[in-house]
């Protein structure tokens, strides 16, 4: 049964995307609230009560005990997994205690050690205008980013040994969405998926999903 009262504050084109991207794989029936973050839409009062932090995402679930308002858009995603997921070992929800730990794991391993250098590698090879780039941050960036993805290339390698294709299981779990989510902006480095094939097939496999290409074409 599909949960009531879910909104989801944001746009694709942010960390929104991890909390939106879930809520797709999972079916999910949810209110789309279009925050975008510049131009002062996280500073209202009204988004200011919900996340005084003033970024996007934020969730909202109506639930009969009461409300509940997470952020952080990791948060977001395993929260969604945790709760409106079915631990079934067919959907994106953790089916075990390995599942789960790998899921928390792989998803603060992100954001600590890839999240912003793979943001600078973005921004200064292909997002900002090519006269503001700084090709030396990128450069620096790349350089540190090969030792992460190298731990992520031999975890993929042992998983595949052990005839499993993702990073928790054989299926796509929300473990994949975290990271993929932040390894996504690091594509714009050919060299270092040309470094890590396993990452990168793995990568475009996550990226060809259907609920990943529906949240970027709607939100």
């Amino acid at each position: 049964m599909q949960p009531a009262g879910l909104t989801l504050h944001g746009i694709a084109a942010s960390r929104a995307l991890r909390p939106l991207w879930a809520a797709t794989e999972l079916g999910l029936a949810f209110t789309h609230v279009p925050t975008p973050y510049l131009g002062g839409a996280t500073r209202t009062p009204e988004h200011l009560a919900l996340n005084p932090n003033g970024h996007i995402p934020v969730l909202v679930d109506a639930r009969p005990e009461g409300e509940v308002v997470v952020w952080e858009s990791m948060a977001c995603a395993l929260y969604l997994a945790r709760v409106h997921g079915v631990a079934d070992g067919v959907g994106i929800a953790p089916a075990s205690p390995r599942e789960e730990a790998e899921a928390l794991r792989w998803s603060f391993w992100a954001v600590n050690e890839c999240e912003a250098d793979a943001l600078t590698v973005l921004a200064h090879r292909v997002a900002m205008p090519e006269p503001r780039r700084k090709p030396a941050l990128a450069d620096a960036a790349e350089r540190r980013l090969a030792v992460p993805l190298r731990v992520i290339e031999a975890h993929l390698q042992r998983q595949q040994a052990a005839g499993q294709e993702h990073l928790a299981a054989q299926r796509f779990t929300v473990a994949d969405l975290c990271v993929a989510s932040v390894l996504l902006w690091a594509r714009a480095s050919g060299p270092l998926m040309a470094d890590h094939p396993l990452t990168h097939a793995w990568l475009k496999a996550c990226l060809a999903r259907p609920a990943y290409r529906a949240v970027k074409t709607r939100y």
